[in-house]
């Protein structure tokens, strides 16, 4: 989706649930946007235009509420923000558990299908309904091996 496509989107969900599509919610939504790969609060302040440390976690709590920002949890409990999957597409994170950075990949369709029809299989055997899912891969970046 394109940045355009994005804040319009944010803004119609910020709309139906009666928030307002604020310039620091919308600064938020364009760092995340062009990151790349989660932010943690500190990663979302330094590449702001000054937005202080609690108006980037206030905002944050209303924009993760309403679907429009996911909290990856790294190392040590220490949060990573990134714009939901139905705005960005869908990827899984490879997170290193020395240093926490967190990078996103994506893997070829053919892969993601049958992660997808296991995932699918394991869920109806437990009685489960399968939503979507998330892959989470931990290891050592190359910096820290």
């Amino acid at each position: 989706m394109a940045l355009i496509e994005i804040h319009t989107e944010v803004e119609e969900r910020l709309h139906q649930h009666h928030q307002r599509y604020s310039p620091q919610r919308r600064e938020i939504v364009n760092v995340l946007a062009k990151a790349g790969h989660p932010l943690t609060i500190q990663d979302i302040r330094k590449r702001s235009n000054g937005l202080a440390q609690s108006s980037v976690y206030r905002n944050l709590v209303v924009l993760e509420e309403f679907d429009i920002v996911v909290k990856v949890v790294t190392n040590g409990e220490i949060g990573r923000y990134e714009l939901a999957e139905d705005l960005t597409g869908h990827h899984h994170h490879l997170i290193c558990s020395n240093c926490g950075v967190v990078r996103d990949v994506v893997v070829p369709h053919a892969l993601e299908s049958d992660i997808d029809r296991v995932l699918a299989t394991i869920a109806r055997r437990e009685g489960f309904s399968l939503d979507h899912h998330r892959l989470d891969v931990i290891g050592k970046c190359a910096k820290c091996r």
